[in-house]
């Protein structure tokens, strides 16, 4: 499997100030589903059928969403969405938006990274990375994309504007 570390890329994907809204995780959590199965020992819930899911600003999107609580005090600790094409996306605190798409989706909470397998794609700005597999540590704005056996890991810069300049 081929490799390829973007953190320097990532830089120039993202602004440098892309940090996910930082009041995201004091918000409540809104999902939207066709079912929902409670599992009270495992503090699991699995939501499927069209499934929204919301807390501040991160959104994600699909057939089934997995959502595992900490026994202690109820928080989510981590977020599953399988689908055709599972979406997430999170307004960073410069106003700017992330998203991505793949079939899996894993997003860790406590360790704000998100895990995106089978036709992973993350974009910002009209820039796109796509591969079989991208992690992507959303606060320290580090990410790996991988890609499977036969293809590769594509990226699309689009240039940033320029700045006009002031005149004496």
């Amino acid at each position: 499997m081929k490799k390829l570390s973007l953190s320097l890329l990532l830089g120039i994907l993202l602004s440098p100030a892309a940090l996910a809204l930082s009041t995201d995780s004091e918000q409540p959590v809104y999902i939207d589903s066709d079912s929902q199965h409670l599992d009270m020992k495992s503090n699991k819930v699995t939501f499927i059928g069209d499934v929204k899911m919301r807390q501040g600003s991160i959104n994600v999107e699909g057939d089934k969403v997995i959502v595992f609580r900490d026994p202690e005090d109820g928080s989510i600790k981590e977020i599953e969405a399988y689908g055709e094409l599972a979406k997430f996306s999170q307004l960073t605190d410069d106003g700017k938006t992330i998203r991505g798409h793949a079939e899996e989706l894993y997003y860790n909470m406590a360790e704000d990274q998100l895990t995106m397998v089978k036709q992973a794609m993350l974009a910002q700005d009209g820039s796109t990375i796509s591969g079989q597999r991208i992690k992507y540590h959303i606060t320290t704005e580090k990410m790996i994309a991988e890609s499977g056996e036969g293809s590769r890991v594509s990226t699309v810069l689009q240039p940033q504007p320029k700045q006009p300049k002031e005149k004496k």
